[in-house]
């Protein structure tokens, strides 16, 4: 479903709450926690993930061509032109790659913030069971945990091979190169295992147990 769809709205307050019967509670719980579940870490959400990650690394990348570039032993005007027309590309690439990211960040509070609603609303084995999206959360996890992996590596193999006579422009870049990688990883990581327990916290509370996410963040 596109982004732009408008999310589930939380549930009614319990003292405007109308449905006819329990299984027509059931039903729009059901709904509203699938949706829910698919933009926090369905298939959309993992390629949109994806996809801001390589818009953060594509533009660091043209910026890194100007970094490498100062470090010639003779530095021609014409490709420190060219480098710095690349590094404006780049910075322009990087800015709306950043902005996006933190949006997404944004919007998965709210997504999380409604599912929790929704989710201490009752009480459904299937239902839970869905919400828990084990196979999901170990995608999210294992694809995580590789960039965080090779993050690390990049974090120690860059400095050690740096040399004097190349100078610390591909030092920079290559760091900042892990930077993204790290922090794209982690957020990943926190996001995955974070959804998990909150599942199997809420699933495994009584229906209708408000206390059992009072400690959760509330929608403003």
């Amino acid at each position: 479903m596109s982004p732009r769809t408008p999310l589930p709205p939380p549930p009614p307050p319990a003292e405007i709450q109308n449905w006819p019967d329990r299984e027509a509670r059931l039903v729009d719980r059901a709904l509203a926690l699938d949706e829910l579940g698919r933009r926090l870490l369905g298939g959309g959400r993992l390629a949109l993930f994806l996809t801001w990650f390589l818009l953060l690394q594509l533009g660091w990348s043209l910026v890194g061509v100007l970094l490498t570039s100062l470090d010639g032993a003779i530095l021609d005007p014409i490709t420190f032109l060219v480098g710095l027309i690349v590094a404006a590309l780049g910075l322009c690439v990087l800015g709306p790659a950043v902005w996006l990211t933190v949006r997404s960040l944004r919007r998965d509070r709210v997504v999380r913030e409604r599912l929790v609603l929704w989710a201490v609303l009752d009480r459904h084995g299937p239902t839970d069971a869905r919400l828990r999206a084990p196979v999901l959360s170990s995608c999210w996890m294992l694809l995580s945990a590789l960039m965080c992996g090779f993050g690390l590596w990049l974090s120690f193999a860059v400095p050690a091979g740096a040399t004097r006579e190349g100078g610390y422009g591909p030092v920079v870049y290559g760091m900042g190169v892990a930077l993204i990688l790290w922090i794209t990883g982690l957020t990943g990581l926190a996001k995955a295992v974070g959804h998990y327990r909150l599942a199997v916290r809420l699933t495994g509370a009584a229906p209708g147990a408000r206390s059992a996410s009072s400690e959760l963040p509330r929608p403003e």
